[in-house]
């Protein structure tokens, strides 16, 4: 049974994991130095290239995951363990987003590309499925919804997370064919999410 809370310790500590893993993800840039080549610091630093695409496609992302989750504690209204747990499932995938960003970072322009790509799209996969847990046992028959949550809203969450998983997984199967096609479509999957909730 629901016991009433008020869910603002919930996402206080949600926003500090969210802060410190979007933080970390500078770490993967890079300051050149000399190397006997005789590139200049400009053709060095366009080189660098996989880590700029990495971080913005994580660093995006890592956004748009920090406003939706938001987004559903608008709505929430109460809290119980099943929301702490998948909530906590939830930040377990953010906490893990600098690692296989390091990975793409290293290896998108060297053998073992795919492996990284792979990677870094089953976390997503996993971090798409636990936000369709959290919001299915917050929103399902309105089990810890506010009595006066909009339901415009509530019905666009639904609406963009049944296929969430699935646009995933397409970016997944996508680096079998294109690692850098994978990243981007990644990319536009963040853009997509990052729409109001109330979008018609």
């Amino acid at each position: 049974m629901a016991v009433p809370s008020e869910t603002t310790r919930i996402e206080a500590f949600s926003d500090g994991v969210f802060a410190i893993a979007i933080t970390l993800l500078v770490l993967d840039l890079k300051v050149p130095h000399d190397a006997p080549d005789g590139h200049t610091l400009a053709q060095r630093l366009l080189a660098q290239w996989p880590a700029y695409l990495a971080f913005l496609t994580s660093f995006a992302t890592i956004l748009i995951m920090w406003i939706n989750h938001h987004r559903i504690f608008t709505l929430v209204g109460r809290s119980d363990d099943r929301l702490l747990f998948y909530n906590g499932l939830l930040l377990l995938g953010v906490t893990v987003v600098p690692f296989p960003t390091s990975l793409v970072a290293e290896y998108l322009r060297r053998d073992g590309a795919r492996s990284a790509a792979l990677v870094f799209n089953a976390t997503y996969i996993y971090i798409a499925l636990m936000f369709n847990l959290l919001w299915r046992t917050a929103a399902v028959n309105d089990r810890l919804l506010h009595h006066d949550a909009d339901r415009t809203a509530v019905r666009a969450i639904f609406d963009a997370y049944r296929y969430g998983p699935v646009w995933y997984v397409l970016a997944f199967a996508t680096a079998f064919v294109s690692v850098t096609g994978s990243l981007l479509l990644n990319l536009a999957l963040a853009v997509y999410f990052a729409w109001p909730a109330n979008r018609a």
